[in-house]
Parts: structure tokens; C-alpha cells; sequence
């Protein structure tokens, strides 16, 4: 008789109805909230008759507004995954003490704050800087679009792909338990047999390459693509520092793929890279690492120094105080961020001499992000303060990340380090830093740019009440914890036995609640705002803006500007209204336009097939799935007829009525 159970295991690999977790309660009630929500907004879209149009209008565009959109719009998705993981931590150290165990095994709880960290700074930061870059970048330095759009439509539905394995592991087997960064050898075979591991693994695979890709495609369009007479020193700080961040991308995203790939192999053929044994070193995995690892935090923090630049500068009524030193500043900091990663293991052992070097070099970064900070307070002194909502959040930024950079110099010093390192000091310093300099930037570029994107602002009494939440929710469930690791509390635990921290915890948890009311208000103010539609005040100039963007309309057309502005001055709008612009009456050029394409979701979607039958060892889809993968990207390359233009007609008769219904639209390719 044949062998059943080798044909299964040939067609489904290591999957089976033991890989769905229905014995633990907490995701099975997870599932069918989610899986209630999303039949809702499926029913939703069908109901009102809308497939079409998302297909043809946003899933298949290549229009950079658009996927700056999409790129939000994820990142708040992921957000509320990544912030749900952040509440049943809390819950959970708030009631865990003495015999209460709390209502997550340790088992899963480690798989929380993996997903958690992981999901939080991959898929919500990263996609919310990439939403912001996409949008803005090319607004402002005059370009019709992104170099290559197919290439940005691409690296959008990658990103999306390794967010979707991130959540099949919720349902489907299990999420690593090695921290968010998979140190071995926890994140080795011996000690992670099962998918969790590989799903992390993948998931960052496919989005990794979703922004190495980006960051290429910037590079290139702020280089190549700025508008006649911008030179280097006249650019938008925003493009500035979108460059600096493109720039590092570059450099340090194939490390993380050349990680991770060695790992892989560690795990599929029984390579010794980073074991103990057999010639490999467990050192060289977080060297690699952190060699990725911290110029990412640079990466995440620097393109929204640009977007409180613009914002201060806005809102104070004056030009950015000091540009050129904020621009030496920002390659200041790019080029140091390569060379502090070492200060996140002093305690490993490699000798005075070298954590000496790294500890001056971590305090040396800190002196460009000073200059900036004194140049945002320069440019608001003797100005006209504005104390709108983007405002707010910039001015929380000042406050929150100072006190942040002040906790990373006393980290910085290396016996410092080495009594608080892995304690709840560092977390709470991480958290200071990332969501005082990143979480709130990104909210205020929403508040600043949403005019742009959609021509009526947001409302400003939620946008406000979500501002006071954050705030006092931050500090609120952090300041416990700046407390609880000068008491030497470590990180990572799931159960205390000490009954007089519990108070600590219980105050943190309070503020991550806090918090959560900050993160409803905002969507409150989002579905406010869309159901009031109150249309701009000033006609295309919402906030007094004082850079390119701004000579587009609100909402821009897909082309962007029918006229390419020339740039005289660097704060170039301001210019252009002083001297009484006027828009050029001939010279027209038809505008290249190209179509829109599903083949980034194909291949998107050919790569999450692949990681997912990675992680299960079905050998025989990974290799179809691989193979389909190659062959659809060479027929795309072969797909030359995919361009369109638009007249000077169709731009006349859009800019009358409003309208944007192309003639030239194509088909999709």
C-alpha cells in the first residue's frame, strides 16, 4: 500500500490541523474578532460597489500619492496589531505577581513582544516614513513622480506581503520567541524547532527588500529629478533628510538581508554561522545586526527632523533658522550612525579600548541632533507661533525626545551601561526616542500634509485630544519604568515576585490605556473629519506653506504640475509669492504618464507565497512559487507599451472643472 502520511508530508510539508492554536483561547477570540471586522469592511466595499475602483484606482496605481496613502493607511492597520500586543503586555506584568501567574503562559508571551517590537518598527514606523516620503518628496522638489513608479508600486505590496506572514503567524503555528532582532542562538533550530522563527525571518526578507528598493528609487529621484535651479542647498529640509535616510537604507538593508539569509541557512541545511560550536560565533550575528540595527533608528528618526523643520518653520511664520547647519547636521548624523552600534553590547567583552571609542562616538551624535533642537527653538524665537495641531505634536516632539537623548548620552557611558543594560531603563529610553521622535512626527506630518492630499484639514479638537493622550500617556507609562530599571528590574519578564513593584506597573499599564485613547481619538478625527469635509479656508495654501509642495493644488492632479517650477530661491514658494509668481502661459510639454499595473501585486504575492511555503517546508510550492516569481518579473520586463500622456487640453479642462477623467488613462497592464 502506498505511504499516506509521506505523500501528505510531501504536499503539506510540516503543516497540519495541530499547526492552528484552537486550544488557546486568547487567539481563537482574536480570529473571530478579526475575522468579524474583516467580513464587515469586505461587506462594506461590496455593498457600495467599489472593488472596481480600488483596483483600478489605488491597488494597481503608481501615482506616489496614492501609494503614500497606502503606505499609511497599512502602517495605522499594523498599528493597532502592534499596540493590541503592547496592552496584554502591560495587563499582564500589572497582575502577574506572587502565585497570580497572569493569563499568558510565558510561552506566549515571548512570541508578543517579539511581534510587537518587530511589527512596530517594520511595518508601522518604516511604512508610516516610506507613506510620508512617497507623498511629499516628489511634491517638493517639482517631479511629476518618483523615478521609477513601477518600482514603487512594487516595493509597497512587498512591504504588505511580509506584514500578511507576520499575521498568518498569529492563526496559523506560532511567532518566534527570540526578540525582536532573533538573537541566536534562542532564534537557532536547537532552540526554535518550530515556524515562528521562519516566519520572522521571511517576513523581514520581503519587506526588507520592499524598502531597499525604495530607498533606491529616492535616491535617485531626489538626485535626478529635482526641478530646474534646485541645487543641493536649495532643497526642502524634508527632501534633506528623506535623502540622508534613502541614502542609509542603501547601505545597511543588505546587511540585514545577508543576516538573515545566514541564519536561514543555520536553520535549513545546518550551517554553523552563529553557533558556538563548529566554527561559528554568536558575536558575528550581533555585530551584524547592530551594524543594521542602529543606523535604523537614524532611519526612522531623520526623515521626520525634516517634517518638524517644515512644520516649525510654517507655523513660527519665518524661514528655518540656520539652514546649512541643519544640513550638515543630518549628513553629520547619517555618517555617525555607523559607528556607534557597539555601544549596544558593551557588556560583551571586547575590552576598554574599543567600548571607549564607541562610547565617544555615541556621545559625539548627540551634538548634530543638539544643533537641530536649538535651530527649531531659534526659528520659533521672536516668530508668530502658530499653535495648531501639527504644532503640538512638534512641540511634544521637543520636550519628549530631548529628555530621550539625555537618557541615551548617561546609556552612552559605558559603566553606566553596564549597570542598567537589558533592564526596563533601556526600554523606557527606547520608547522616549521612538515614539517622542518618531510616533509624533508622524502625526504631525499627517495633520500637516492631510490638506494637501485630500484639500480639507482635520479636525482640530481630536486632533488635539489625541495629542494630550499621547503625551501624558507616554509619560505615564514610561516614567515607571525609568524607575523600575534603576531598581535593576530586567526586561522580558512575564512574572514578578516582588509585591512592591506592582504599583509601577499598574501606573504603566494605566498609560498605555492612555495611550490607547490617543490612538481612538485619532481615528475618531479621521471619520470626523471625512463626514464634515469642511474644504480649505485659503484655497491651496492651508497652513501658509512655504515650500514647493504647496504650488500644487489641493488635492494635486496625478501629474503633479503641469509646469515645472524653476527655483530661484531655497525657501522657493515663499519666493515664488513675493514676486508675484505667475504661471507660464506656453511652453507646454504633453506630460508622460504611466499606466497602472497589478504586476506588483502578483509578484508580491508570489513572494508571500514563497516565504509561507518556506516556513511549512513544502518544498514543492516554494519552488513553483519561486520559479512563477522569476518568470512574471522577466514578462513584466518585456512589457514596453505601458505609457500614456496627457494634453495641454485635458490639463486645462482639469484645472476648470476639477475633474481628473484622462483620456490617455490606458489599460492595466
Amino acid at each position: 500500500m502506498p505511504d499516506r502520511s509521506a505523500f501528505w508530508n510531501f504536499l503539506l510539508g510540516r503543516l497540519s490541523l495541530s499547526s492552528l492554536p484552537l486550544h488557546n483561547s486568547i487567539v481563537v477570540g482574536t480570529f473571530i474578532v478579526v475575522a468579524i471586522g474583516g467580513a464587515a469592511v469586505l461587506g462594506l466595499v461590496t455593498w457600495h460597489r467599489k472593488w472596481g475602483y480600488l483596483w483600478r484606482e489605488w491597488f494597481t496605481s503608481v501615482d506616489h500619492k496614492k501609494l503614500g496613502i497606502m503606505y499609511m493607511i497599512f502602517a495605522t492597520v499594523m498599528l493597532f496589531r502592534g499596540f493590541a500586543d503592547a496592552i496584554m503586555m502591560r495587563s499582564q506584568q500589572a497582575i502577574a505577581f506572587g502565585s497570580n501567574m497572569g493569563y499568558l503562559p510565558p510561552h506566549h508571551y515571548d512570541q508578543i513582544f517579539t511581534a510587537h517590537g518587530a511589527i512596530m518598527i517594520f511595518f508601522v514606523a518604516m511604512a508610516y516614513i516610506v507613506g510620508l516620503m512617497n507623498f511629499a518628496v516628489p511634491l517638493q522638489i517639482g517631479a511629476r513622480d518618483v523615478a521609477f513608479p513601477f518600482l514603487n508600486n512594487f516595493s509597497f505590496w512587498l512591504t504588505v506581503s511580509g506584514g500578511m506572514l507576520f499575521m498568518a503567524s498569529l492563526f496559523i503555528g506560532d511567532f518566534s520567541h527570540a526578540g525582536w532582532l532573533g538573537y541566536p542562538p534562542v532564534s537557532e533550530l536547537q532552540q526554535s524547532p518550530g515556524p515562528g522563527v521562519d516566519y520572522y525571518i521571511w517576513g523581514l526578507q520581503l519587506s526588507g527588500l520592499g524598502t531597499l528598493l525604495t530607498g533606491i528609487n529616492f535616491v535617485v529621484t531626489i538626485i535626478k529629478l529635482r526641478a530646474p535651479g534646485m541645487t543641493l542647498m536649495k532643497m526642502p529640509m524634508f527632501t534633506w533628510t528623506s535623502l540622508a535616510t534613502s541614502g542609509l537604507i542603501v547601505v545597511t538593508f543588505p546587511i540585514l538581508t545577508a543576516t538573515l539569509f545566514l541564519l536561514s541557512l543555520d536553520r535549513y541545511i545546518g550551517t554553523h554561522f552563529f553557533t558556538n560550536g563548529f566554527g561559528g560565533n554568536v558575536m558575528m550575528y550581533i555585530n551584524l545586526i547592530w551594524i543594521w540595527g542602529h543606523p535604523e533608528v537614524y532611519i526612522l528618526i531623520l526623515p521626520l527632523f525634516g517634517v518638524y523643520s517644515e512644520i516649525v518653520s510654517t507655523f513660527s511664520g519665518k524661514r528655518l533658522f540656520g539652514y546649512s547647519s541643519m544640513v550638515y547636521a543630518t549628513v553629520s548624523i547619517m555618517i555617525l550612525s555607523y559607528l556607534v552600534w557597539l555601544h549596544h553590547f558593551f557588556t560583551m567583552g571586547s575590552g576598554a579600548d574599543v567600548n571607549s571609542f564607541f562610547a565617544l562616538t555615541t556621545m559625539m551624535i548627540s551634538i548634530p541632533t543638539g544643533v537641530k533642537i536649538f535651530n527649531w527653538l531659534f526659528t520659533m524665537y521672536r516668530g508668530r507661533v502658530n499653535f495648531d495641531v501639527p504644532m503640538l505634536w512638534t512641540m511634544g516632539f521637543l520636550l519628549t525626545f530631548t529628555i530621550g537623548g539625555m537618557t541615551g548620552v548617561m546609556l552612552s557611558v559605558a559603566p553606566a551601561d553596564f549597570l542598567l543594560h537589558n533592564s526596563l531603563f533601556l526600554v523606557a529610553h527606547f520608547h522616549n526616542v521612538i515614539i517622542g521622535g518618531v510616533v509624533f512626527g508622524v502625526f504631525a506630518g499627517i495633520n500637516y500634509w492631510f490638506p494637501k492630499a485630500f484639500g480639507f484639514r482635520l479636525d482640530p479638537f481630536w486632533g488635539k485630544l489625541s495629542f494630550w493622550f499621547w503625551q501624558i500617556g507616554f509619560w505615564v507609562a514610561f516614567g515607571p519604568l525609568y524607575v523600575l530599571g534603576l531598581m535593576g528590574v530586567t526586561r522580558r519578564l512575564s512574572h514578578f515576585t516582588d509585591p512592591s513593584l506592582q504599583i509601577w506597573f499598574i501606573i504603566a499599564a494605566f498609560g498605555a490605556f492612555l495611550i490607547l485613547l490617543g490612538i481612538a481619538a485619532f481615528v475618531i478625527q479621521i471619520v470626523v473629519s471625512i463626514r464634515r469635509r469642511e474644504a480649505l479656508a485659503v484655497g491651496n495654501d492651508p497652513w501658509g506653506g512655504r515650500t514647493l509642495e504647496w504650488a500644487a493644488s489641493s488635492p494635486p492632479p496625478p501629474y503633479n504640475f503641469a509646469f515645472i517650477p524653476r527655483v530661484h530661491e531655497r525657501d522657493t514658494w515663499t519666493d515664488m509669492k513675493e514676486s508675484g509668481y505667475q504661471r507660464p502661459l506656453q511652453g507646454f510639454n504633453d506630460i508622460h504618464m504611466p499606466k497602472s499595473t497589478a504586476a506588483g501585486m502578483v509578484l508580491s504575492g508570489l513572494g508571500f507565497v514563497f516565504g509561507f511555503a518556506m516556513v511549512w517546508y513544502i518544498w514543492w510550492l516554494a519552488a513553483l512559487s519561486f520559479v512563477a516569481l522569476i518568470v512574471a518579473a522577466i514578462v513584466h520586463t518585456f512589457n514596453y507599451d505601458r505609457d500614456g500622456h496627457i494634453s495641454a487640453d485635458e490639463v486645462s479642462e482639469f484645472e476648470h472643472s476639477g475633474n481628473w477623467e484622462p483620456k490617455a488613462r490606458g489599460a492595466i497592464a
